[in-house]
């Protein structure tokens, strides 16, 4: 794809959400962290669901242990994976305590090193939290990149090398959501609502349809 494409797909998707945002509801960098982690094959609406009491009283690693495990689990027995999750929040807490002083770190390496924190929940971490220009590459961002022909990849891993690649720097910080809400809500998985999307004419998947 050329530069002038990404650029104007980019600008499209930029004039419909100048500022776009996660939708999982967090109050610090602790809490997204958490949420993100809790994410996994689940819905970000399920996600606040479960969090909006638990957050309440438990928005820090030392009140998170204070919870403890066994009354987490209530909190989070609607997620899918809940009783791994619930493990996981908790020993991510504990490490967070005994080093790094209860705070996130703002280290990609030091991330992946949590339970239950993979190279995604990385990003999303470090994109939202601290303003860092990274791309999460889920299944929307797959599909989408993939569609459309913006970054042709097998594996997420090659996706998000080359949405790093091709991706103007005036839209990099923000690639990630205008992506992912793109495919969440437009370029769904099945029957994509190609008659509303702003780039539909960009679209190598739309064009092999006409």
């Amino acid at each position: 794809m050329t530069n002038s494409w990404i650029n104007e797909l980019f600008r499209r998707l930029h004039s419909a959400n100048p500022k776009p945002e996660t939708e999982l509801l967090y109050t610090n960098p602790y809490t997204l962290l958490v949420a993100v982690v809790l994410s996994a094959q689940t819905t970000d609406k399920g996600v606040n669901k479960a969090t909006a009491e638990l957050f309440k009283i438990a928005d820090n690693p030392e009140k998170m242990l204070h919870l403890g495990e066994e009354k987490l689990l209530d909190y989070l027995k609607s997620l899918n994976l809940y009783k791994t999750k619930s493990r996981n929040v908790i020993a991510l807490s504990r490490i967070l305590l005994e080093h790094y002083k209860g705070q996130v770190p703002k280290d990609r390496e030091a991330l992946e090193g949590l339970p239950g924190v993979g190279r995604k929940t990385a990003n999303v971490v470090l994109n939202v939290a601290f303003g860092i220009e990274t791309i999460a590459v889920d299944t929307h961002i797959f599909r989408v990149a993939n569609r459309t022909g913006l970054a042709v990849g097998k594996t997420p891993l090659n996706v998000e090398t080359i949405l790093e690649k091709v991706v103007p720097k005036e839209f990099r910080l923000h690639a990630h959501h205008w992506l992912i809400l793109h495919g969440r809500y437009i370029c769904v998985a099945k029957n994509p609502k190609c008659e509303i999307c702003p780039i539909s004419d960009l679209c190598q998947y739309y064009k092999s349809k006409t």
